[in-house]
C-alpha cells in the first residue's frame, strides 16, 4: 500500500489527470441509475429542448434527456469496449502465445491467417461481417474482438519469442512440463508489461471503433444510449449552433486521451528509463 502511495506522488500531471479522469468515468457508469436524473429510454419532453435547469443538457430528437443519455452511454459504451477488448486479448495472446512456443507450421499457419485478416481495412472488414451475421452485442463483441485479436496475436508472439529461447523455459520443457504450463508459468508473467500497456492501447482503438460503427448505424442498436450515435442523431442541431451533439463526440475523446495518459506513464515505468 505504501509502495503504491509512493508511486502516485511520483506520478506525472497527465498520469495523475488520466487517472483521476478514468475514475470519474468508472463511477458514473457504475452508478448511472443514481447519477442520471430520468431513465435510459424516457421520453421526458418535447424534441430538441434547449438547456434548461430541467433539462442541463437539454433533450435529443426524441424528447429523451440527453445528460441521462451521456451518463448511461458511459456504462453502454465503455463497458462494451472493455469486453470486447478482452475477448481480443484472451484470443489474441493465446494464440501468439501457443505460435511462439510451437514455432514450426503452427507458427506458419497462424501467422498466414493473421496476415490475411490484417490485409483488410478493420473498417470494412467489420461493416461486412456485422451486416452478414447481424448487430447483436454478442455479435459486436465476438466480431470486433476477433478483428484486434490480429493485432495482440502479433505483439504476444514477438515479446514471447525473446522469452522461449531462455534457459529457464529450456528447463520446463526437460522437466517435461505441459505446454499450458510453460505459457502460464514461464512465458506470461515475463510479457505481462507490453501486453498490459497494449491493452489500454487496444481498448482506445476498440472504443472508437465502436463508436464510429453506432455513428454508421451497426453498432449498438436504439434505443442503448450509446455516445456515438446519439452524435448522429442530434447532428442536426450543429447548423443552429448548438454544441449538444458535441458533447458525446467529447466524451469519448477525454477518455481516449486519458487512457493514453496512463498507458505512456506506465510504459515509462516498465521500460527502467529514468527521468
Amino acid at each position: 500500500m505504501n509502495d503504491t502511495i509512493k508511486l502516485l506522488k511520483k506520478a506525472p500531471p497527465t498520469a495523475i489527470f488520466g487517472m483521476v479522469t478514468i475514475a470519474i468515468y468508472i463511477f458514473v457508469a457504475t452508478f448511472a441509475p443514481i447519477v442520471a436524473p430520468y431513465g435510459e429510454t424516457e421520453i421526458v419532453g418535447p424534441e430538441f429542448e434547449p438547456w434548461t435547469e430541467e433539462f442541463i443538457l437539454g433533450t435529443d430528437n426524441l424528447g429523451r434527456d440527453m445528460f441521462s443519455r451521456i451518463v448511461y452511454g458511459a456504462r453502454n459504451t465503455v463497458g462494451i469496449a472493455l469486453l470486447t477488448t478482452a475477448v481480443a486479448f484472451l484470443i489474441g495472446s493465446f494464440f501468439g502465445l501457443l505460435a511462439a512456443t510451437l514455432g514450426g507450421w503452427v507458427d506458419q499457419l497462424l501467422g498466414r491467417i493473421v496476415d490475411v485478416m490484417m490485409a483488410i481495412p478493420t473498417l470494412i472488414f467489420g461493416l461486412l461481417l456485422l451486416t452478414i451475421f447481424g448487430t447483436s452485442v454478442v455479435n459486436l463483441v465476438l466480431v470486433i474482438g476477433v478483428l484486434y485479436s490480429t493485432s495482440v496475436f502479433r505483439l504476444a508472439r514477438a515479446v514471447s519469442m525473446n522469452v522461449v529461447v531462455l534457459d529457464f523455459v529450456e528447463v520446463a520443457k526437460l522437466r517435461g512440463e505441459g505446454l499450458l504450463y510453460i505459457i502460464r508459468h514461464e512465458i506470461l508473467p515475463n510479457i505481462m508489461p507490453p501486453l498490459v500497456a497494449e491493452f489500454g492501447l487496444r481498448f482506445c482503438f476498440v472504443f472508437l471503433f465502436i463508436s464510429a460503427l453506432s455513428f454508421l448505424g451497426l453498432g449498438l442498436q436504439p434505443p442503448t444510449a450509446d455516445w456515438g450515435s446519439m452524435v448522429k442523431d442530434n447532428a442536426t442541431l450543429i447548423t443552429f449552433g448548438d454544441i449538444t451533439p458535441l458533447l458525446p463526440a467529447g466524451a469519448i475523446a477525454l477518455l481516449t486521451v486519458a487512457v493514453n495518459f496512463v498507458v505512456d506513464w506506465f510504459l515509462h515505468l516498465t521500460s527502467g528509463l529514468k527521468d
